[in-house]
């Protein structure tokens, strides 16, 4: 049984579960506060921080961004940590502005319906 089920914003195609779930989670991550109509606190400030010199603070509000979003938005998704793979951020890739982020969740698929157990832990890799 699918606790949550969408449709693929690139194909068309029907999303379930945890794909749904990643995929709810771009959203947010894409979308700056005051930029939807009929919900304008709806978002996070992660847009702000992309496009800025890569330098620990800007890390550090990027991850910071991240998380807020998801606690405020995601209740399906707990964040755990923030890894930052080297093999995938290799210097010629962090030139052409391409930046690899993996976060590590509890998955909490019935939380939208206020059951708040952990089914298992994944990776999102961004």
């Amino acid at each position: 049984m699918a606790f949550s089920t969408g449709i693929n914003r690139q194909t068309g195609q029907p999303l379930s579960d945890f794909d749904h779930v990643v995929q709810s989670v771009l959203v947010i991550f894409t979308t700056n506060f005051g930029e939807r109509v009929m919900r304008r606190d709806f978002g996070s400030q992660v847009p702000g921080v992309l496009g800025k010199n890569l330098v620990p603070a800007t890390m550090m509000r990027l991850f910071t961004a991240m998380a807020i979003a998801v606690e405020l938005w995601e209740p399906r998704l707990k964040i755990k940590k923030f890894d930052y793979p080297l093999p995938e951020n290799s210097a010629h890739k962090l030139r052409q502005g391409q930046l690899g982020i993996r976060m590590t969740c509890e998955y909490r698929p019935r939380a939208l319906s206020g059951d708040y157990t952990v089914e298992s832990t994944r990776t999102v890799t961004l």
